[in-house]
């Protein structure tokens, strides 16, 4: 049968122009660090497969768990009625969040994650706001805080609060007003300071993503400053959010960024890693502050919002295996092994190429990426796919982000599977 013809008849894929679009390759099966395709080919996922699978494909304890759960509850509507995969996944994570949370909220994805983190907080201020003649309150606080570069997903509210790049342009006039700032640096933390005091009053909260900024081309910055930026932030009750969706369980070498950060977030938005990259399933955690808002004898402060799909048990359960798996195989000491390498790829990358070829080799835990020098900085720049087409036929999956390529591998990528990524891509930029 011709799948891919199929496909080109039926599917519409992300990301992807359509007109003249590439045949997409077709995966039959994946194990491991490893994709296999239908022609016998295989590929080394060096980007875990859109950032989300981490102990690698088709881990035989996370299936027999999710198959397990399958036999006894598969879902159920999660208003009315619980279960003990949600119970015990929202029991277990609690402890481990870098801060001193008190609830947690499903959702399905990461942008429905940090949807529901915007929606918390400014109906947390709308909640607390007195109430008109006609019992609607109008809140106080109705601004959002974001960072220029920031990417937080693509539903409405995650847009708004996302850099105006070429991800958004259609929807410039839809999106709500948020105030940007610039990530902070040494010449740079007084202003942003200077910002958020004099905007403080109107701002219901402050979304980033903490040290590292993932779509936006995986820019990295100082987890002093930023702690200098929240305190600001805390001074005026701002409610901070931590988009942890790509950096949580472990990809910036601690199990999540915020611990780098001396202040923690009143929320946190998880997603990708929590399932081990098997199941869609997203996490809102919050402080007992944002919590309390709405505990309320008013029935209209009731946080209406939830999914046919909220704390699908065989996700749930697919969350708690990975976190078996996090301890059982000593993940953390792979993670710290992957950081090493990558610190060590970056100084061979500035050593082999001292001109212009490339620039700011930098890394983070298991992140590691650079910029080929070659036209904008940008999503739509074509050395993306010259470095991705070139980089599959030599059995590697890398997907820059316009010219900023990056590697972000699954933790149980071997050594010997190391040195194949790092030398196809040290190959193909000498090549160039």
């Amino acid at each position: 049968m011709n799948w891919l013809s199929k496909d080109k008849q039926y599917i519409w894929h992300p990301f992807t122009p359509q007109k003249e679009s590439p045949w997409p390759v077709f995966i039959e099966k994946a194990r491991g660090s490893w994709l296999y395709d239908d022609r016998g080919n295989r590929y080394l996922d060096a980007i875990s497969s859109w950032w989300v699978n981490i102990h690698g494909h088709s881990h035989p304890y996370i299936a027999e768990k999710i198959y397990q759960q399958a036999l006894t509850l598969e879902h159920i509507i999660f208003a009315g009625f619980t279960h003990r995969p949600a119970i015990e996944l929202a029991e277990r994570l609690l402890p481990l969040l870098p801060g001193k949370f008190s609830k947690i909220f499903y959702s399905d994805n990461g942008s429905t994650s940090t949807e529901v983190a915007l929606k918390m907080a400014l109906q947390y201020w709308w909640n607390l706001s007195p109430a008109d003649n006609r019992g609607n309150g109008k809140a106080v606080r109705n601004k959002i805080l974001a960072f220029n570069n920031s990417y937080h997903g693509d539903t409405f509210g995650a847009m708004s609060v996302s850099d105006r790049s070429v991800f958004t342009m259609a929807f410039h006039d839809l999106l709500f007003e948020v105030i940007f700032i610039d990530t902070p640096t040494a010449e740079n933390i007084d202003s942003l300071i200077r910002t958020i005091r004099d905007n403080g009053d109107q701002l219901a909260a402050f979304i980033y993503e903490p040290l590292v900024q993932g779509a936006g081309g995986m820019k990295m910055y100082d987890a002093v400053l930023m702690n200098e930026l929240l305190q600001a932030a805390q001074q005026q009750e701002i409610i901070c959010i931590a988009d942890e969706v790509m950096t949580g369980f472990g990809r910036t070498g601690r199990l999540f960024a915020s611990e780098y950060i001396s202040l923690k977030p009143d929320i946190i938005c998880l997603s990708k890693g929590l399932t081990g990259g098997t199941m869609p399933l997203g996490v809102t955690a919050c402080t007992d502050r944002i919590y309390q808002a709405y505990v309320t004898e008013d029935k209209r402060k009731t946080f209406f919002h939830g999914h046919s799909f909220t704390a699908n048990p065989l996700a749930c359960t697919a969350a708690l295996a990975s976190l078996d798996l996090m301890e059982m195989e000593n993940t953390m000491q792979r993670v710290r092994e992957i950081s090493a390498a990558n610190q060590e790829f970056a100084r061979t990358l500035q050593n082999s190429f001292p001109g212009n070829q490339i620039a700011a080799a930098r890394s983070l835990g298991t992140i590691l990426a650079f910029e080929i020098s070659q036209g904008e900085n940008v999503y739509l720049n074509q050395v993306g796919l010259e470095v991705m087409t070139k980089s599959m036929d030599r059995n590697v999956y890398l997907r820059p982000l316009g010219n900023t390529v990056y590697f972000m591998p699954p933790y149980c990528i071997s050594d010997d599977e190391y040195d194949k990524l790092s030398s196809v891509t040290l190959d193909i930029l000498k090549s160039r």
